[in-house]
């Protein structure tokens, strides 16, 4: 495998709390990464600051993507790159059809596609074309379905690295299953999927796993050992300044 994504050293201070500490992960092409971790231990922040949104600059390290620092260049910039985040919460677009939407996507990477692969992609997340293409992407769908369709723009988008926040957050069984089927497909395109989830489900599909605590890696390797860990030999300790940060966790 080629090493797509590097980071170094990497800090990241909000409103004068540190976030964020001496972060080191790397992930290569086509390999699954999950980030597991209490809630408030700096996942999201960690997914928010490679993507490069607004306020989630790092104060110190790096962040190296295909070979090239990063750190300097726009969200807009990044996405040119093949950064694309799948958000926790996925949006809502009134007056945008599902067909619209997709093929939105697929352009802003130069990709145009066929009704066939508008097909192709929306039974891949189990999602009827037929019954959903000509739907707007709104209020009218559930967040699950939302959380489908926006998986299936990024199948027809095929950017390099697809960072997946939560993705299993407030779906149900079944389509648990088929964003498992499509976090595989992004492995078989070659794509490196950065997976943060608490999912033992979603842990199946990942190559190698990371915890984070306290805005710090504590353990890195095989996804079920790296779970064990967290849910057998962490404990909640007491924290020194407990305005920092909500919660850490230490090896007994």
């Amino acid at each position: 495998m080629q090493e797509l994504l590097n980071i170094k050293e990497l800090n990241l201070t909000l409103d004068k709390e540190r976030i964020l500490r001496n972060i080191n992960l790397s992930l290569e092409r086509g390999e699954v990464f999950a980030v597991i971790g209490p809630n408030g231990c700096g996942k999201s922040s960690l997914a928010y600051t490679i993507m490069g949104l607004k306020g989630y600059t790092q104060k110190s390290g790096e962040i190296n993507f295909k070979g090239e620092e990063i750190s300097e260049l726009s969200v807009t910039e990044r996405a040119r790159k093949g950064i694309t985040l799948a958000w926790q919460e996925p949006a809502r677009f009134e007056g945008v059809s599902v067909r619209e939407f997709l093929s939105i996507g697929a352009r802003s990477r130069g990709r145009e596609i066929s009704e066939e692969d508008l097909n192709w992609a929306l039974n891949e997340v189990a999602i009827v074309p037929k019954k959903y293409l000509d739907r707007n992407v709104d209020d009218t769908l559930s967040g699950g379905e939302r959380k489908r369709i926006e998986l299936a723009s990024i199948l027809l988008m095929k950017p390099d690295l697809v960072i997946l926040d939560e993705p299993d957050s407030g779906v149900d069984v079944v389509a648990l299953n088929n964003i498992g089927n499509v976090i595989k497909d992004f492995k078989d395109e070659n794509i490196g999927v950065l997976l943060i989830t608490h999912s033992d489900e979603m842990l199946e599909v990942a190559d190698k796993a990371a915890l984070i605590c306290g805005g710090e890696v504590f353990n890195v390797g095989d996804p079920q050992e790296v779970s064990d860990y967290f849910k057998y030999e962490c404990m909640p300790c007491e924290d020194e300044n407990p305005e920092e940060h909500q919660e850490v966790y230490f090896r007994e």
